[in-house]
């Protein structure tokens, strides 16, 4: 079948067909797909074979897959290998068939049964010993100064007598080692000139005994030393190897990191994205463990490693979860890691403020989505979408949605004051109308107004003050809802605006008889420990809101024994749209 394939384009994605449907289990690992592959692997360059090993990864691929691409270069067996997962049967019939690079690569998994650990063993120092499969020059091919006739000439006796000089590098025990030693240009070169001053010297004496491996050790030194001598001084000094800046890596399901390329590994390796802070040499970004308790995706979570290495100093790493596409099982994390860029720094920041503010947030965050789910389910009860109720269970439906209105309200006051806590709150100024404000918040106010029996006097004047208009909106209805709430039957709430002196405009409220403040308190003193803080969400958390609202706004609030004064800053000219409303 390989050989019936006319392009080389055919043949490369017939082979990356073939592995990829064999290693996942659609295609079945018989003889006529084996022999398929054996076949076009010839054909196919080293890295499309690389590529469609590194493809099956966490795939499962057969035993007799891997034993096929076991066999092939050490970049198309080594992904297969990392992370092949076969049965203690099919590894030990395998190991065998593996070159000892290859069993070198399953004697770092972690993962391999105890069985085929033993099977490993077993192999002894056989597998540690370093073989060398290039072909011995002939004599031929071999320098003119150490040929095989230079170094059998015939060497003259201090006697007179003519003896043939042995061959020290191809006899006697280390024949091999001096057979693939005289392929080595440095060794050749040292032992040529070596062989040359022997030869132009009257008296040199034929070396006796077995060959040793100090001689060509003394000669290659002597050689060195002579080239270093007759070198320039003006050769420039080899530069130095620059630092990595960037690295790749894998962590198994446990987040231990188990892989890494680009750096030395080290440093790495056994690190665990689970355990955040210093551990050992390496510390690690809390970010990282709270995205793997999450199996979540993490970006530029900062890693400090200690040294002097190449992989010292700081890195940002990012990840993703890899899942198993056959059992849906969590198997690790892949990911880069990169040196920070100019302005970036890969130290933690150091929090100033307190957290606390964005605790509460959250909680608010929180407590805000099943409360509006009571409001719409109890909405859905009183206009009976789901069916038929009873009258008594729509006026309970109707008063949970009340009450459940006031829990949001309440639930927005927490968010607001935790926003100005931590200077996230946004405000857009812009020109607002004070009277077309006031007007809509007593329209707004129309039922708090008939139960307690009071009103709300709007004053005649306008003034137009800058800031936000959904803010002003808000602070004017908080403080006129409670001012109300705090009113008797048949008073009267008045209000009247006046330019102030400082540039800003002065509403002044009547204050209500039975409002339960201090006769004289200064909102604007932000060191004020007053009574106001222990009644949550009461008269006193409300005045401290609107307070605290007024100052982001620009503004400030007082209150003594006969008035509430709320002044907002003036703007320059009223809109034309609130100009004609008037």
């Amino acid at each position: 079948m390989a050989t019936d394939l006319s392009s080389p384009f055919e043949q490369q994605s017939v082979y990356r067909q073939l592995v990829d449907l064999i290693g996942r289990g659609r295609v079945p690992a018989d003889d006529r797909a084996l022999t398929t592959l054996a076949q076009l692997a010839p054909l196919v360059p080293l890295p499309v074979r690389s590529a469609s090993a590194r493809g099956l990864a966490f795939a499962r691929p057969p035993a007799a897959l891997v034993d096929l691409l076991s066999r092939d270069e050490l970049a198309v067996a080594a992904p297969v290998l990392r992370t092949a997962m076969l049965d203690d049967a099919e590894w030990t019939a395998l190991l065998p068939a593996l070159s000892p690079s290859g069993r070198a690569i399953l004697r770092h998994r972690r993962d391999l049964p105890s069985a085929v650990v033993r099977a490993l063993d077993s192999f002894g120092s056989t597998d540690f010993v370093l073989g060398d499969d290039r072909e011995i020059a002939s004599p031929a091919e071999l320098p003119p100064a150490i040929s095989a006739e230079t170094r059998a000439a015939p060497a003259t006796t201090p006697e007179g007598t003519t003896a043939v000089r042995p061959d020290p590098l191809t006899s006697g025990p280390f024949s091999s080692f001096g057979a693939v030693a005289l392929n080595i240009p440095i060794v050749a070169n040292a032992v040529r000139e070596a062989e040359a001053r022997d030869d132009a010297s009257d008296d040199a004496s034929v070396p006796e005994g077995p060959f040793e491996i100090a001689d060509v050790v003394a000669r290659i030194d002597a050689f060195r030393e002579q080239r270093e001598r007759s070198a320039p001084t003006t050769q420039t000094k080899a530069p130095e190897t620059a630092a990595a800046d960037r690295f790749r890596f894998e962590t198994d399901s446990q987040g231990v990191i188990r892989w890494a390329d680009g750096i030395g590994r080290a440093p790495l390796l056994g690190r665990s994205l689970m355990l955040a802070g210093q551990v050992g040499s390496a510390s690690i970004d809390a970010a990282a463990a709270g995205a793997f308790r999450q199996r979540a995706r993490f970006r530029d979570a900062r890693l400090t490693i200690d040294g002097a290495g190449l992989a010292a100093g700081g890195w940002l790493i990012s990840g993703v979860p890899v899942f198993d596409p056959a059992t849906g099982r969590f198997t690790g994390y892949r990911g880069t890691a990169r040196r920070p860029r100019t302005g970036e720094l890969a130290e933690p920041t150091r929090a100033e403020r307190n957290a606390r503010p964005d605790a509460f947030r959250q909680l608010v965050h929180e407590l805000r989505t099943p409360t509006n789910a009571i409001v719409g389910f109890s909405e859905m009860i009183e206009m009976q979408i789901l069916g038929p109720v009873a009258d008594p269970y729509r006026e309970q439906a109707n008063a949970i949605r009340r009450y459940a209105r006031d829990l949001l309200g309440a639930i927005d006051d927490l968010d607001l004051a935790a926003r100005i806590e931590t200077d996230a709150l946004t405000l857009r100024p812009e020109a607002v109308s004070l009277r077309a404000v006031i007007g809509s918040v007593v329209d707004d106010l129309q039922p708090l107004s008939e139960l307690r029996g009071a009103t709300i006097a709007v004053p005649s004047q306008d003034a137009a003050v800058q800031g936000d208009r959904h803010a002003i909106e808000r602070l004017l209805g908080r403080l006129s809802a409670t001012l109300l709430s705090a009113t008797r039957v048949g008073e009267v709430v008045t209000m009247t605006l006046a330019p102030a002196d400082d540039g800003q405009v002065a509403l002044s409220i009547a204050r209500p008889k039975a409002l339960a403040i201090d006769p004289v308190m200064a909102i604007d003193d932000a060191d004020d420990d007053s009574s106001l803080d222990t009644v949550p969400l009461g008269t006193g958390f409300a005045i401290r809101l609107v307070g605290n609202l007024a100052r982001e706004l620009g503004g400030s609030l007082v209150i003594d024994s006969d008035c509430v004064t709320l002044k907002l800053p003036a703007a320059e000219a009223l809109p034309a749209q609130h100009a004609r409303n008037l």
